[in-house]
């Protein structure tokens, strides 16, 4: 893409078109009591005190700078540390994303920000061969803490080449760790755990949240909160069902969960929160608990995080089950542009609930007679 077209994009505000859309009010489960803190909010609180912490620690990318963030996650950031460590960078992916490589080796700690992970294409080999595999390479002599952030995933009405979701791409390289926050709690949480982490991490954030708000305690708000990477969150507890998801997913599938409550179905939400390491553990006691499975993202099928977490809970935890695994992700195909083709394909809270009834309600048929 031209960087012509790709400005025209970002100022014409492409990337940040929404269409109102009920599915997302699942999105919003919890309640409006106490605190709130939008997603954008959280992610921006949790730079600014790592920055302030950690003199090491800067951000780069196309547009964090003067424009603030295509999605305003940098805003203010500029004005406080300068522009020596808030860099904008022109379009070219390979090449800032190299540099911070490069200066990770020798001790500094970036943060780059794709304006959406569809253009982390253009800087895999700096991700894969140069950040995720050094540390093995150079026998742990060499560390690379370094964050790759931006949104990823399906957004609303932005084609196939800037709707693909990278958390099986990523998940699957050894030399990462993968994250994909849901609630503000998570983005202040886990964003602040990759940039303190000493290895490269990979942060998926989805455009549709940025604005969200969520509750947050005092103990989220504290500049020392940090998550531990590779831990799952129960986010409903449930009896009948386990259901898996992640990023906007996970907004969906409480959604769900509460439809299925009314049709006395009790079920399990599973918030993954990281996809590498992936909480096996946390899974697998689920199912052992419920029974039954349904993994949903937004993601391809084929080779996807349901599949690994399926592949998981068959090696584990088989004997367990009393109905086959379904699988909730987004249609086979690239991302359509129209609206009406683009929501039938990626999953809807219908899709989650109608999967939780086939396994719960699944009937054995009789063998045939000769």
């Amino acid at each position: 893409m031209s960087g012509i077209l790709r400005q025209k994009l970002v100022y014409g505000g492409i990337f940040s078109q929404q269409r109102i859309n009920p599915a997302v009010l699942a999105l919003r489960y919890y309640s409006s009591s106490g605190k709130q803190m939008t997603f954008r909010d959280a992610l921006n609180s949790a730079l600014d005190e790592e920055m302030a912490a950690d003199p090491k620690v800067y951000l780069m990318g196309e547009e964090v700078g003067e424009y603030q963030g295509a999605y305003k996650i940098t805003k203010g950031l500029l004005d406080k540390y300068g522009p020596e460590r808030v860099i904008d960078t022109p379009i070219t992916e390979a090449g800032f994303t190299g540099m911070a490589v490069g200066s990770a080796y020798v001790g500094l700690k970036p943060i780059v920000e794709f304006m959406t992970f569809n253009f982390s294409m253009q800087a895999i080999d700096h991700i894969i061969n140069s950040a995720a595999k050094t540390n093995y390479m150079s026998a742990s002599q060499i560390s690379v803490p370094i964050v790759f952030r931006g949104p990823n995933g399906a957004a609303a009405g932005v084609g196939a080449q800037h709707s693909q979701c990278y958390a099986p791409w990523f998940g699957s390289c050894p030399g990462l760790k993968v994250l994909a926050p849901y609630s503000s709690e998570d983005a202040r949480g886990l964003l602040k755990a990759a940039i303190r982490d000493p290895d490269p991490v990979v942060f998926l954030e989805n455009e549709i949240l940025y604005g969200e708000s969520f509750p947050v305690s005092d103990e989220v708000l504290d500049p020392n909160f940090c998550l531990p990477i590779g831990k799952a969150k129960i986010e409903r507890e449930g009896k009948d069902v386990t259901i898996t998801a992640f990023s906007k997913m996970v907004g969906f599938a409480l959604k769900a969960a509460e439809i299925l409550a009314e049709e006395g179905i009790s079920a399990e939400v599973i918030n993954l929160r990281s996809i590498r390491p992936l909480d096996r553990v946390t899974v697998n006691d689920s199912v052992r608990k419920t029974n039954r499975l349904v993994t949903v993202e937004e993601g391809f099928p084929q080779h996807g995080v349901g599949a690994e977490i399926s592949a998981s809970v068959v090696e584990d935890s088989f004997e367990y089950l009393d109905a086959p695994v379904e699988r909730i992700a987004g249609a086979d195909v690239p991302m359509p542009y129209a609206p009406n083709i683009e929501k039938m394909a990626v999953p809807q809270i219908e899709d989650i609930v109608r999967a939780a009834k086939r396994a719960c309600y699944r009937e054995v048929p009789l063998a045939a007679t000769a």
